[in-house]
């Protein structure tokens, strides 16, 4: 019986030199609401009709994203490379508006908190898009999952 979902999301800390509160929160929530609910479904059948749940581990070598997709019971079925080229702008758009929400969620007045925050989920929701469509073919993801999973692939592109 199928079960497209992941159930286990680690990301390569070797990459991650260093992390803020506020983004180490980020990638908490993201994890937790990503297993929370989401919807995660290898498009290549196994031949013995393996269909999930799926353990994830993502890394960056060499400017590609690896996720690399496990069964339930930890043994391998695929890694899946994705060029990051594309990302780069949307990665340092969205680490560029999440300083600015952050700095006005310190110091500003509602409405301007409310005005980076409309611009900082445009631009995840644009980000998100664009994972969906360089998985088309390869992984099923809903909206909110590509979101999540946009979320820890920045977390993975911070250098200190």
């Amino acid at each position: 019986m199928a079960d497209p979902r992941i159930i286990d999301v680690t990301l390569d800390e070797r990459t991650i030199l260093w992390r803020s509160a506020d983004i180490e929160q980020e990638r908490r929530i993201a994890i937790f609401d990503l297993l929370e609910d989401n919807r995660f479904a290898p498009q290549r059948q196994h031949a013995d009709g393996y269909a999930g749940p799926y353990k994830l581990h993502l890394t960056v070598q060499e400017g590609r994203l690896a996720m690399e997709i496990r069964r339930a019971d930890d043994s391998p079925l695929e890694t899946l490379i994705l060029g990051l080229a594309r990302f780069r702008r949307p990665i340092r758009d969205y680490f560029a508006i999440c300083d600015s929400y952050y700095q006005a969620i310190r110091a500003a007045t509602p409405a301007q908190i409310e005005t980076v925050d409309m611009a900082r989920r445009g631009i995840h929701n644009e980000a998100a898009e664009l994972l969906r469509e360089r998985l088309e073919g390869k992984i099923d993801v809903d909206f909110d999952t590509a979101r999540r999973l946009f979320t820890l692939i920045c977390v993975l592109h911070i250098k200190g």
